[in-house]
């Protein structure tokens, strides 16, 4: 399986990806800018987190233009696996690669809990 690892500006957690799919996993792994419109044969695609734009700016949202065909739910979609990690899951839910949406906890406090997906 090839892996994919999505690059944008202001991410900081696409190297550490990087680096433990080569490393760790010993699977091809290659950077995908986000602006690219050639995922170069990746299997998954893996969409980093810390990005600059600020979670009050909702990342996702800003993000989400600034992805390249290749990266859009036509191309992605079913046909690979994915995963979002931190700000990287709110740009696959802001574009629509995940069923549902993001909400406001009821208190606005930080909520740490276990949740479990179908």
């Amino acid at each position: 399986m090839k892996f994919g690892v999505l690059v944008f500006p202001g991410s900081n957690c696409d190297h550490g990806r990087y680096w433990t799919i080569q490393t760790v996993a010993k699977q091809p792994v290659t950077f995908l800018w986000h602006d690219s419109h050639d995922l170069e044969n990746c299997d998954a695609i893996i969409v980093p987190g810390g990005f600059a734009y600020g979670d009050y700016l909702r990342t996702g949202a800003i993000a989400k233009f600034f992805t390249g065909h290749g990266f859009g739910e036509k191309n992605c979609g079913i046909r690979r696996a994915g995963a979002g990690y931190c700000n990287g899951f709110q740009i696959l839910a802001e574009a629509g690669l995940l069923p549902g949406a993001l909400m406001r906890n009821a208190g606005l406090k930080y909520v740490c809990k276990v949740s479990t997906t179908n």
